[in-house]
């Protein structure tokens, strides 16, 4: 599978990689924009993202550099507490962290796009401990995006250069390492398909 070139994307160096995509067309520009204000609520309430990608999907809780939960509109510093279905890091009492390391926003004349790229992080609010709570290392990085071009709207997650987290317990090597490794074979896309197919279901 070829690599999608997408601006604002972190480039692929090594490791596995995935580009998650769904779209939706509409009759005329108008209705593509109206469509896409309510995605973009959507995109920008991570607490709800479960409630788009199904029960049986990951949770998803914005945090703030304090480690306190939080519900307002992401910002760039904070973090995202993610509960995958199965085991998790028993360090991170079961759950995996990601911080928000970019947020970006294009406009013109009859396109618009928002990107939001987070990469494995440590607990927020824990000074004494530097650990990534996360089963791929502080390399990799998943972006998401949505994006209006025309009549045409789409959400997309891109994952880059996905490794797994050796540095951990040895207990969570393990765990890190097989899911680290079903991620890149595939499974983690269909997470992430649910997702984006979710976010622009509007009926």
């Amino acid at each position: 599978m070829k690599i999608k070139q997408i601006p604002g994307v972190p480039i692929q160096k090594s490791g596995g990689f995935h580009d998650t995509e769904s779209r939706k067309d509409y009759d005329t520009p108008s209705v593509a924009s109206e469509k896409f204000d309510i995605l973009k609520e959507r995109f920008f309430s991570i607490n709800q993202w479960k409630s788009f990608s199904g029960a049986v999907f990951a949770d998803f809780t914005l945090y703030n550099s304090n480690g306190n939960p939080i519900k307002q509109l992401p910002e760039v510093g904070d973090f995202i507490r993610i509960d995958i279905p199965g085991p998790g890091e028993t360090e991170a009492k079961g759950y995996d962290w990601v911080e928000i390391i970019n947020i970006s926003h294009q406009q013109a004349d009859e396109s618009e796009s928002y990107i939001m790229t987070c990469r494995p992080s440590q607990i927020p609010g824990i000074t004494n401990n530097s650990h990534i709570a996360h089963f791929y290392s502080q390399a990799s990085t998943s972006t998401f995006m949505i994006q209006r071009e025309g009549s045409l709207i789409k959400a997309g997650i891109y994952g880059r250069n996905e490794k797994p987290n050796f540095n951990a317990r040895f207990i969570d090597k393990i765990r890190n390492l097989l899911i680290a490794l079903g991620g890149m074979c595939g499974f983690s896309k269909i997470q992430w398909k649910s997702l984006t197919d979710g976010l622009l279901d509007f009926t």
